[in-house]
């Protein structure tokens, strides 16, 4: 049995709070406690982390006599700055080992899913690289590679492991058009020609509002999108794909300040007939 490391326990907070559960609920309180300050319920922090009141009760006596916390009378506790320093370490500690797990080791056991564009065996080198809108892997050098976790003939969903690199692709841009609501005149007042013109460049043709349906309908266009209209063009920007989405008038706003959020390029078409 490996004995402890005393030394590696004074000057290793990664190692103390991984390796104690006393450390690791002092260090739990202490958050708490921060928190919380200077009204700290004992209770409250014992249901949260599933410990008796009189558990609590003694971990902040201990912390009081360390110099950690300091009593200001009536259950009323403040953290000090020697708290916050150990705080901060042991914070900072469980961080950086949070990022190597995120990094390293997630990293290198994630699998993406790709279309082989060529037959893959077990092990062989992955160019991956977006097309259509969807991932594909080739034997061909990429900006962004990994390495094939499965025998995939080509067509066939392979599965892409310990990716490297950045995934060359362009986001697509999002063609807005307003429709009137049916009082206002709704799909009577749209120039279909001109939608017809817009829409041959997309991808996808979507539509919010029963007005924005019936409108592509008449212009000749089934809509590839309805229901979740809104979040179906976004997604298909960020895989590299051009939409058109017409939307109804009292929607209009709500749309583009959702694109503005997220960022995506969009352009506004007037169709409307006056």
């Amino acid at each position: 049995m490996e004995g402890k490391n005393p030394e590696k326990e004074d000057f290793d907070p990664l190692y103390t709070i991984l390796r104690s559960k006393r450390e690791t609920t002092r260090f739990q309180i202490l958050v708490e406690v921060a928190s919380h300050q200077p009204a700290v319920r004992q209770q409250e922090i014992a249901e949260i982390l599933g410990v008796t009141p009189q558990a609590v009760s003694d971990y902040i006596r201990e912390l009081a006599d360390n110099g950690m916390v300091y009593s200001q009378g009536r259950g009323r506790y403040e953290i000090s700055r020697e708290g916050v320093e150990w705080l901060l370490k042991h914070a900072e500690a469980l961080e950086a080992y949070a990022r190597h797990v995120n990094r390293d080791i997630i990293h290198q056991i994630a699998v993406w899913c790709a279309v082989a564009d060529e037959d893959f065996s077990e092990g062989d080198p992955a160019g991956v690289y977006m097309k259509d809108g969807w991932l594909y892997a080739t034997r061909a050098p990429q900006s962004a590679k990994g390495c094939a976790v499965m025998d995939a003939k080509k067509g066939e969903d392979v599965g892409i492991a310990r990716l490297d690199g950045i995934i060359d692709h362009i986001e697509g841009r999002i063609h807005v058009c307003k429709v009137p609501r049916v009082e206002k005149g709704g799909s009577r007042r749209i120039d279909l020609k001109g939608l017809e013109s817009i829409t041959a460049g997309s991808s996808i043709v979507a539509a919010v509002g029963l007005e924005s349906y019936i409108t592509l309908r008449k212009a000749g266009k089934k809509p590839d999108m309805y229901f979740g209209a809104r979040e179906g063009v976004i997604e298909a920007a960020f895989h590299g794909l051009d939409s058109t989405i017409l939307v109804v008038d009292n929607e209009f706003t709500d749309l583009l300040n959702r694109l503005e959020d997220e960022g995506i390029s969009y352009a506004v078409h007037d169709l409307i007939i006056p």
